[in-house]
């Protein structure tokens, strides 16, 4: 590309920084609106209003071609993905097929039916070698390009140009002349076509919208509901839905028709404005509308997700550019926006997306009606390119910050790591609302995935909730008959909790996965993507040696991280399409150290609630109004909290413990192996008795608790009376305790005191969140069988011998995990995992256990010092890969 120099400094509108309107590079002058475009390598073409196409090199805008190539206005030009076939479609109507190379012209197309109108919209199936066109009719018709049974004479009495036309050749009744067809010198211009194919009447989907068909193009992988590699066509009409079609069928269908359009899906039902423009972007879609209006669909889950006001006029043209939203419109204005997945790293900002979709630059292009664009990368340079009524072709050179940054997979990577890469960049924080589309685009991410590798794949959501989807997946086994088979089922969930980088904390982009001295560092690379990847993996290796014989089934959930909201019933919906299952796996914790491999075979359950003390009053000033007459909110508060807890941290509740399993004689053992471990470890560090640290351990794991959080008041910092005060409680539940019994005996416990408070305020409790605890059984197969894998995985940690020594030392330790990379050098060999259980909650893994009346068990992947939920989070590669070796070995097995 030559240097250039400034036309005119473009007319910006809105500069976010460090955003800027770009540079005009160079303009491309015409004598007729320019209607359509597309770019190919080096090369710009142009439609007209006056029917030519003009073609431009990018290196130095000189004019290479300019052809008559209809004989009304271009209305589409479309190019196939290998660059070798370039589409016109116009008024005449007629679809012409080009070289983009010498502009010879290949093929003629068009329909046989009489009141066809304009043709809107051309795409190309490669896959099927298959045209489609849409047309003022509503229609979408489609002809081959190889088939023979569709070629005719150039000379055809079909041709519109030859055909009885129903205004042009109708006459008055009792005769008369004929109104005289329209003509120009420039129709002898128009390059005679090699090939001429007329549509079969059958290949016609009639009221294909209730509208014009404005748009189209062709993506696969877009969906869940094909194939990882079917071509789909999606179409915009007039009547303002979206339509996404199955290509292919050749068959005739009972209403006479071929089946070569298959509708499998419709947005925007509900909405007239019609649609313009339409861009794909992975599973989402964006459409330009009327008014101005951008929206924004998920196609997996048919949700709209977004809707952005992004214009003054007509949003005539949308694409994805390098990461961000590129809009223009009739008002002459093109805007850029930010998007969900994408976004510069700045490690000292704040990453509040609020700035999702935030409108970076807006800018004049033109004086007039902005009706084409296109986006390319030519050179090294970034470059947007706009078309419209003032006759002139624009080309924009972007400024070199408008790029991202997008994870880039490392030379020679294993395609496990390079996965996981992509998969820690979609910022799919559920806690924050900002993060929503994040949350989709890792979810169909994932789902793409799934799908790639051979799963049978969808994405689960229940109808009456705007809840993450639940990414299923499921990879059936070699072994017949099928009822015979096994099926395992793998929980996990792709979102992560909020990475903070502003108190610069962070060695690195959370989201960019990152390597260093043997550990990946990425948000969520430990909880819970990493282990996802290893155990797809696994399967995938399992698949190619033709050795999985049992049926393993992905459940992924999106909101594990804020309290699995929705899932019950998601899982409840779609439980006929999951199928019985006989084992549930889950790998969402860690070692209880760096060193030692474990097994976890408990976890607490929660149940989180609010409680609330409401005055009738407003807020009062403690000076003027206080006295001890007011029953004041905050008071009320804390004098519940107190009587909630007793000396030593006793919860009050009544026969809060009487339902606690008690100690029994194995598990007793497991504790003392666990002390060998770490009381041998502990040597040189400030020391506790091994019955300290061993009570510890029991009272995390296996002993209730209550916990005061936050205590919010009404009003501004002063010297008030609050009308308002609310505290955030939890009350960590074990074996043997019922959450909902837990529930009612706080919720009684908490309305009588208040009443014995004989305060005029009003109480209130809600109940944010419940999860059930969950005990495991150790001398189940599932954890023998993990037991097994681990040994194989990971000797010569172990020796040969069937359990660790029963004699706890009396060496103390402070109990803190070590950060060291020891290799077990001086340290007692194992003679089989740590069985431990874990004070913290994973609402599903019980819930799964009792719908599906099926065992679970728990592999924690990562080590200790994996600081899940904090800054720096890592999973060691060494980690990774012997999680993916036993993940094998279990699907195997099992």
């Amino acid at each position: 590309m030559p240097p250039v120099s400034v036309v005119s400094a473009p007319s910006p509108i809105l500069e976010v920084p460090p955003h800027t309107a770009p540079q005009l590079a160079h303009t491309l002058k015409h004598d007729s609106s320019v209607l359509s475009l597309v770019v190919g390598d080096d090369r710009i073409y142009a439609g007209t209003q006056d029917g030519e196409i003009l073609v431009w090199s990018l290196g130095d805008f000189q004019p290479v071609h300019r052809i008559q190539a209809h004989k009304r206005s271009i209305m589409s030009l479309f190019l196939s993905e290998d660059r070798r076939l370039l589409f016109s479609s116009a008024s005449d109507p007629i679809v012409n097929v080009w070289c983009p190379k010498t502009m010879n012209r290949l093929y003629e197309i068009y329909s046989t039916n009489d009141s066809f109108g304009d043709i809107f919209s051309v795409a190309y199936s490669s896959k099927y070698e298959t045209v489609y066109y849409g047309a003022q009719n509503t229609s979408i018709q489609w002809v081959s390009l190889n088939d023979p049974s569709r070629r005719v004479s150039s000379d055809s009495a079909s041709h519109p140009d030859r055909r009885n036309h129903r205004f042009f050749d109708s006459r008055a009744v009792g005769g008369g002349a004929s109104t005289p067809r329209p003509t120009d010198e420039r129709y002898e211009l128009i390059p005679r076509s090699h090939t001429a194919l007329e549509t079969d009447k059958r290949a016609n989907k009639m009221f294909a919208h209730f509208g014009y068909v404005y748009c189209m193009l062709i993506t696969n992988s877009a969906t869940a509901h094909t194939k990882p590699d079917d071509d789909v066509l999606i179409s915009g009409g007039g009547d303002g839905t979206i339509k996404a079609w199955k290509l292919g069928g050749r068959d005739i269908g009972p209403d006479g028709y071929e089946t070569g359009l298959e509708e499998i899906m419709v947005l925007g039902e509900d909405d007239a404005n019609s649609v313009m423009s339409i861009s794909v972007d992975g599973s989402f879609l964006y459409s330009g509308k009327l008014d101005g209006i951008i929206e924004l669909w998920d196609l997996d889950t048919k949700q709209k997700l977004r809707a952005i006001k992004a214009h003054k006029g007509d949003v005539m043209s949308i694409h994805m550019g390098w990461g961000y939203l590129w809009s223009a419109a009739r008002s002459g204005t093109v805007s850029k926006y930010s998007t969900a997945h994408y976004g510069k790293y700045e490690p000292e900002a704040s990453q509040d997306v609020s700035q999702k979709y935030q409108c970076l630059t807006q800018w004049r292009a033109h004086d007039g009606k902005i009706l084409t664009s296109a986006v390319t990368t030519y050179d090294g340079k970034e470059l947007y390119i706009s078309g419209a009524n003032d006759n002139t072709v624009a080309v924009w050179l972007l400024p070199s910050q408008s790029t991202p940054e997008q994870p880039i997979p490392q030379e020679n990577e294993d395609m496990m790591i390079t996965s996981l890469r992509e998969f820690v960049s979609y910022k799919t924080v559920s806690s924050r609302v900002e993060y929503a589309e994040d949350c989709r685009r890792g979810a169909s991410f994932l789902r793409t995935l799934f799908k790639k590798l051979g799963g049978d794949v969808g994405m689960l959501s229940a109808d009456d909730k705007l809840h993450h989807p639940v990414v299923f997946a499921k990879f059936s086994g070699k072994a017949l008959p099928t009822g015979n088979r096994k099926r395992i089922l793998f929980y996990g969930h792709y979102d992560v909790v909020p990475a903070d980088t502003r108190k610069g904390k962070w060695e690195s982009d959370p989201f960019q996965l990152t390597g260093l001295n043997g550990y990946l560092y990425g948000r969520g690379v430990s909880d819970n993507k990493g282990p996802i990847m290893a155990a797809l993996y696994a399967v995938t290796d399992l698949m190619q040696a033709k050795s999985l014989d049992s049926d393993i089934v992905f459940l992924i959930e999106g909101q594990e991280e804020s309290g699995s909201r929705g899932f019950k019933e998601t899982i409840r919906k779609y439980k006929d399409r999951i199928g019985h299952i006989d084992y549930i796996l889950l790998a969402n914790s860690y070692w209880l150290d760096d060193e030692t491999p474990c097994l976890t075979y408990g976890l607490r359950g929660v149940m989180h609630a609010t409680v609330c003390v409401e005055s009738r009053n407003p807020d009062l000033h403690s000076g003027v109004d206080g006295s001890f007459m007011v029953n004041e909110p905050l008071s009320d508060l804390m004098m519940l909290l107190a009587k909630l807890k007793g000396p030593k941290n006793h919860v009050m509740l009544p026969g809060f413990y009487d339902d606690i399993l008690p100690l029994t004689a194995e598990e007793e053992a497991r504790y003392d192996d666990i002390l060998s471990v770490l009381m041998e470890q502990g040597n040189g560090r400030a020391r506790v008795p091994a019955e300290t640290l061993k009570a510890n351990l029991m009272a995390r794991w296996r002993e209730p608790n209550l916990t005061h959080h936050k205590v919010k008041v009404s009003g501004p910092d002063g010297s008030l009376i609050s009308s308002h005060a609310s505290a955030k409680i939890s009350v960590r539940l074990v074996p043997g305790q019922k959450v909902e019994e837990v529930t009612g005996s706080l919720t009684r416990f908490l309305e009588q005191e208040f009443r014995n408070l004989d305060s005029d305020n009003h109480l209130s409790i809600e109940i944010d969140e419940q999860a059930e605890p969950w005990l495991g059984d150790p001398s189940d197969y599932i954890f023998r069988t993990l037991e097994e894998a681990i040994l194989k995985a990971w000797d010569p940690l172990f020796t040969r011998r069937s359990s660790l020594r029963s004699t706890a030392p009396t060496a103390g330790v402070n109990g803190s995990a070590s950060n060291g990379n020891h290799t077990n050098g001086n340290y007692t060999k194992l003679g089989r995992p740590l069985y431990i259980r874990e004070g913290g909650s994973i609402p599903a893994i019980r819930f799964l256990e009792k719908e599906f009346n099926a065992p679970a068990a728990h592999l924690p992947c990562g080590q200790a010092s994996d600081s899940a939920h904090l800054d720096n989070e890592r999973l060691r590669l060494l980690n990774l890969s012997k999680s993916r070796e036993i993940f094998r070995y279990v699907f195997q097995k099992l």
